[in-house]
């Protein structure tokens, strides 16, 4: 999901706070630039986590299945 940024919003804000015009434009841009893109939304974080959880899982399915097997291997063998 993209975020929208209101430079023209972002660059009178800071105009009206005694910023001048050169400046308030350079901030705006470098926020848009630099700033925003490195921005994510809930959806992005969600969609992340939700990766992250169903790796994990297998991750503990496959240790639980491996241990399992290991525990077999040395009953039968001891």
């Amino acid at each position: 999901m993209a975020l929208t940024f209101d430079t023209l919003g972002y660059a009178k804000r800071l105009q009206e706070g005694g910023v001048g015009d050169k400046q308030a434009e350079a901030h705006t841009e470098a926020a848009r630039d630099f700033i925003m893109v490195e921005l994510v939304t809930k959806s992005d974080l969600r969609a992340a986590l939700d990766t992250q959880t169903l790796r994990l899982g297998g991750i503990v399915v496959a240790t639980v299945g491996a241990a399992v097997a290991i525990m077999g291997f040395l009953i039968r063998f001891h």
